[in-house]
């Protein structure tokens, strides 16, 4: 066989290894992908859970829930808040789930609650209590929608305020 005749043989296997072997690269970089979707919803689920929970307090103290079912509904939604932290703070330790990072020995107690106590965790809702509170006003007198401390009419019924 010639020599070009061979270059271009060689060459053609070596691209078709690569053709064959690209998925199992890729597979690689997929895992860091998922690991990096998983901790975003978990992030939103504590999210969701910790609005779930003011809102069951605000609709406990406004009446709305009779009182023997409050405290089986708070407990639901704290321990579904828990497995939850539970699992960011799995993702958080892995080297895997922090894609580029390696695991600090030295945690933030904000950002990976897993030693998080009940008392902790009112803290939490307490705090965040607070920051709505400074951003609304409350509910419109004519309609009952949520109006904010900047607005002079409702926007949804247009009663001045």
């Amino acid at each position: 066989m010639e020599p070009v005749a061979i270059f271009l043989l060689l060459i053609t296997l070596f691209l078709t290894v690569l053709f064959v072997t690209r998925p199992f690269f890729q597979g690689q970089l997929h895992r860091g992908a998922q690991g990096s979707q998983e901790l975003s919803f978990l992030l939103a689920e504590r999210e969701s859970l910790l609005t779930a929970l003011q809102e069951l307090d605000l609709d406990q103290s406004l009446g709305k829930i009779p009182s023997e079912d409050y405290p089986s509904q708070r407990k639901a939604l704290l321990q579904k808040g828990a497995e939850i932290l539970r699992k960011l703070d799995a993702i958080a330790d892995s080297p895997a789930g922090r894609p580029g990072r390696k695991a600090s020995p030295a945690k933030n107690t904000t950002s990976l609650p897993f030693g998080m106590t009940d008392d902790d965790l009112e803290d939490m809702l307490a705090r965040r209590r607070n920051g709505l509170k400074n951003k609304t006003a409350g509910f419109c007198p004519q309609c009952g929608n949520p109006i904010q401390r900047s607005d002079v009419f409702c926007p949804t019924c247009g009663r001045s305020l």
